[in-house]
């Protein structure tokens, strides 16, 4: 989002001035789309893993700038707190042995990262949030030190107008309040983007907003935060109060979050471009020289650079994506609806289930979201935050009967979503080895109601079972999933509790 954004005062004209290119921005796709000047279908897919650093103690380190100095590659960039990085995966062609290729990249440069992270004694840590984390680790001192989360939080700031209220009630309730969207920080995730043509976009997307239960609760990851044990995948709520900056009035007003999962099934991409400027008030109102509907009239490909940071601003679980590469305009799918981790094995089995499974949902003739009303799938996505591999979903019912049922997560998956999911990956080429391979760590983990969260949870309980205290028992917590999390074998092998002295 915005990579060369120089912080500074906004005046009201410079807001006018980025609503009237916004407005040409639109236009400009609007014409894009009718003259179908979008890239044809590649088949290509992207990975993006947020990281937290912490110490051999379990503890966060405030050192992004100094481990990237050491990592020195471009794969790797800063995020919004000094304990948070990502990685970025290169795009690549969803076919053959595609998924193996992606483990081992991963891997390699973990594992690089990893050991450059060392030298200021840090280390990496894929994990939703991090158990150990507190109030006084997420503040305005704590955000990393780039013009563009300055400019963002003090804009977020200035328009909510007074502190960030978090209150979140799980197993046990969070209540607090920050001057600064720093909170955010604590939110690491997966991003799995997929590129697709215009005329696909809707079938994808829509694919993708009703199978966000399933892998919530396949994937939660994020049980705790700032000590308290809350929902097994507390990403969302907490990505959605930290970036609120609607006061109580507007959002009794019913006013939209900026944090949100939609409201709708939908027809194009179009349609989801349009509603982030005709419900959510620009943030970051920069204007670039470039004028699109021009560039259009003298047969160029306009960047729609307004366009593409507002969007960068409006955080959709599955946001659009407009891009150039190579002077071609493309679309993407971004999916930002999986925490991080817990190791490449089971990141990478998340995805080859997303991406077969999008596939063969889109590709039905009488697709789910036909069946399913939005509200539905708003219901679940909520349900699995709550209660990860443990929820029960609302689903259609097989068959033509009509109507839907609520049905255990894992059975869903076991008995209709793992055979799609297989097909989907079948017809993109993918290796039938890889297929095999990364969907069975999905069918293990159903089988055994096992995924990072549950983990994470009971062996906090066995610590305190143990006689540690709350903070011990997380760090302790924090320091087996570490050293679980470097062997590499996939969560639902992992032994619950703490090895014999």
């Amino acid at each position: 989002m915005g990579e060369k954004i120089v912080a500074g005062a906004f005046a009201p004209s410079d807001r006018q001035a980025y609503r009237e290119k916004l407005t040409q921005c639109l236009t400009a796709l609007e014409r894009l789309l009718s003259e179908r000047r979008f890239d044809r279908p590649r088949n290509l897919m992207g990975l993006e893993i947020e990281l937290n650093l912490a110490g051999a103690d379990g503890m966060p380190r405030m050192r992004n700038a100094e481990v990237l100095q050491r990592i020195a590659s471009r794969d790797f960039q800063t995020e919004l707190g000094m304990f948070n990085l990502e990685v970025n995966i290169l795009p690549h062609r969803l076919s053959g042995r595609v998924f193996d290729q992606l483990a081992e990249e991963l891997r390699t440069g973990l594992a690089y990262a990893h050991r450059k992270a060392a030298e200021v004694d840090a280390g990496i840590m894929m994990i939703g949030i991090l158990p150990t984390l507190g109030r006084d680790d997420v503040v305005p001192a704590n955000l990393s030190d780039a013009e563009r989360y300055t400019l963002l939080n003090d804009q977020m700031a200035a328009a909510r107008g007074e502190d960030f209220d978090l209150d979140i009630e799980g197993v046990e309730r969070l209540v607090s309040t920050s001057p600064s969207i720093a909170p955010e920080s604590a939110c690491t995730s997966v991003q799995l983007h997929l590129q697709v043509t215009p005329d696909r976009f809707s079938d994808v997307w829509n694919a993708a907003q009703a199978v966000a239960s399933v892998q919530i609760a396949l994937g939660a990851n994020s049980p705790f935060l700032f000590g308290k044990e809350l929902w097994r995948e507390s990403r969302p709520p907490l990505f959605q109060q930290a970036t609120d900056v609607r006061p109580p009035e507007l959002r009794n007003q019913g006013v939209r979050p900026r944090t949100w999962f939609g409201e709708r099934w939908i027809g194009s991409a179009y349609e989801l471009f349009e509603e982030n400027l005709r419900y959510y008030t620009p943030l970051l109102p920069i204007c670039d020289e470039e004028d699109p509907l021009r560039v259009l009239d003298e047969g160029g490909v306009p960047a729609l650079a307004e366009l593409v940071l507002h969007n960068g601003t409006v955080y959709r679980w599955n946001r659009p994506v407009y891009g150039l590469a190579d002077g071609v305009p493309h679309l993407r799918v971004e999916n930002r609806v999986l925490p991080a981790g817990p190791t490449v094995t089971d990141v990478i089995a998340n995805a080859a289930f997303y991406y077969g499974l999008v596939r063969a949902l889109a590709d039905e003739s009488r697709p789910v979201w036909t069946r399913l009303p939005f509200e539905a799938a708003a219901e679940n996505f909520g349900a699995a935050c709550r209660h990860g591999i443990d929820a029960e979903l609302l689903w259609p019912r097989p068959g033509r009967s009509g109507g839907f049922a609520k049905v255990p997560a894992v059975k869903l998956v076991r008995d209709e979503l793992l055979p799609l999911a297989a097909a989907g990956l079948d017809a993109w080429n993918i290796e039938p080895s890889d297929r095999d391979r990364y969907l069975g760590v999905i069918e293990e983990r159903c089988r055994l109601r096992v995924n990072g969260a549950s983990w994470q949870v009971d062996t906090y309980h066995r610590a305190l079972e143990a006689g540690l205290e709350r903070e011990g028992a997380l760090a302790a917590t924090t320091r087996r999933y570490g050293e679980l999390m470097q062997t590499g074998e996939p969560v639902h092998t992992w032994p619950v509790g703490f090895p014999a002295p």
